[in-house]
This record gives structure tokens, C-alpha cells and sequence, in this order.
């Protein structure tokens, strides 16, 4: 493996100056690969120092079962000028580095926009479902599925749109059921009296699924009389009538009652 040393960025420049090159660390260069090492690859920058391409800094998609593909002799590209190897006298390029600047660029444009998205089913756990949107890892929790995780686990794609985005913390989470109820809003308005099955009874509520988006039927919005045990009311499989008191776009959430209705 190549060994890093560290450079501090006025040695660099003073290094590059010596040689009359306006170059600094985290600049963008074009360059052409014109020779292929053990561990990468040498890149002509047009400088007196050879750039070097490590293939660890190759790809910014790097899954245990992706295979990693040759870059071919003579392709002429841009870099990131990643740090500088004295030993070795050669800059430390990246590709990985520029692409995840270019990804957070491209998604933060999707979550201005609000895109839904065919994000890919990487993996699947207890906890959510493992994409990645633009290269970038991104997490789907289970509480923003309207499915359990092993539901999707066959499935390739998953509908979805971004929740929250954190550069700093390399952090991207999705919701599924956002994104589900995105694509069927119009058939959702407050004060609508809809049919739905019941599909789970907790102590504080039924959840119910109505045209494939889960609602909250809180336990207080069930009637007007104290109500000591649910699984008494109702049963899983059954359909019940509710009306729709509010519906969260962000959370891609319903809340319905029973209240006033026969």
C-alpha cells in the first residue's frame, strides 16, 4: 500500500514554486494516465512532478462485491490534488475525493428539489434498508418504510425521497413512505372518510393502511369513553371507516379518527 506523509500546504507550494507550477492542495487538475503501477497509477499533470493515482482513490462507489474496473492507459480526466509524497516526490491525486464533492453538489440539488428517487437495494437489516444515491451511502430506517425491511429484500429499487442530508457527517437518510405518499396525495384531503385495513393494534393506537400509506389511529381519537384494551375493538385484517385529520408531508404520515363517525 502507499504510505501518506504528511505535507503541510506552504511546503508544498514552496516545492511547486521552485518550479514555476501555480498548484495547491484541493485544486482540480486535467491529467492523462500514461503508466499503470502495482497499487495505481502514474499521471502526467504537465508539471516536473509525476501525479499519483492510488486505486484506493480510484472509486467512490467501493461496496465489498463491486469489482474494480482498469483505467485505461491514456485517458485524460480531472483530479483532486489530494497531498504531496516527498519520499516518492509525486502528488497524491484522487478521484474518489472529487466525485464525493460532485455527489453532495448533485445531491443537494435533489433534496431542493424534492425529487423522488429509484434508489438501489443494497442491503437490508433489522434496522432499514442500505442505498446509495449518487455514489454516496444512504440509509432508509424502518420507521420510514411502509413495509418491513425483508419485504423489499428481493426487490432491486425502492421509491424514495431525501429526509436528511449532512455533508459534515457524510450522513444520508431516505423515506419510503414520503415518497409513497408524494405519488398518492391526491387521493388524500383532510376531513376525506376513507375505508382502510387494519394491520397492526398497539397500546396507544391502530395502525391502518389506506391505498398503500400507513395511518395512526391514536387511541384518543377513537371514541369518547375510556378504552382499557384495543385488541377488544379490533381485529388485524379488518376494515374500518376513519376520517383524515392531518396529513404530514415531511414524515409521509396520515392521522385518522373515529370520532363522530357511525
Amino acid at each position: 500500500m502507499i504510505k501518506k506523509h504528511k505535507f503541510t500546504e506552504k511546503r508544498f507550494i514552496s516545492m511547486l514554486n521552485k518550479y514555476n507550477y501555480d498548484l495547491h492542495l484541493g485544486d482540480i487538475v486535467a491529467g492523462t494516465i500514461f503508466n499503470l503501477e502495482s497499487q495505481g497509477y502514474l499521471i502526467d499533470i504537465g508539471t516536473h512532478i509525476a501525479g499519483y493515482l492510488p486505486y484506493d482513490e480510484t472509486l467512490l462507489y467501493n461496496r465489498p462485491s463491486f469489482k474494480f474496473t482498469s483505467l485505461d492507459n491514456q485517458i485524460t480526466r480531472d483530479f483532486f490534488i489530494l497531498a504531496y509524497q516527498k519520499h516518492s516526490q509525486q502528488i497524491l491525486l484522487s478521484i474518489k475525493r472529487l466525485d464525493y464533492i460532485r455527489a453532495w453538489k448533485r445531491v443537494k440539488q435533489l433534496h431542493i428539489e424534492d425529487v423522488i428517487l429509484n434508489a438501489p437495494v443494497i442491503n437490508t437489516n433489522k434496522g432499514g434498508i442500505i442505498t446509495y444515491i449518487e455514489g454516496l451511502q444512504g440509509f432508509i430506517p424502518k420507521s420510514h418504510l411502509i413495509h418491513t425491511p425483508e419485504f423489499y429484500s428481493n426487490q432491486k429499487t425502492i421509491k424514495c425521497q431525501l429526509l436528511i442530508i449532512d455533508e459534515k457527517s457524510n450522513k444520508l437518510i431516505l423515506s419510503n413512505k414520503r415518497a409513497m405518499l408524494s405519488l398518492t396525495k391526491d387521493k388524500f384531503k383532510i376531513d376525506l372518510i376513507v375505508e382502510g385495513k387494519i394491520i397492526a393494534i398497539k397500546t396507544y393506537g391502530v395502525f391502518i393502511e389506506i391505498n398503500n400509506i400507513i395511518a395512526l389511529l391514536h387511541i384518543s381519537e377513537i371514541g369518547y369513553k375510556y378504552i382499557d384494551n384495543l385488541d377488544n375493538l379490533f381485529t388485524i385484517g379488518n376494515y374500518t371507516k376513519v376520517k383524515i385529520i392531518h396529513i404530514d408531508m415531511k414524515q409521509g404520515r396520515l392521522s385518522v379518527t373515529k370520532r363522530g363517525l357511525n
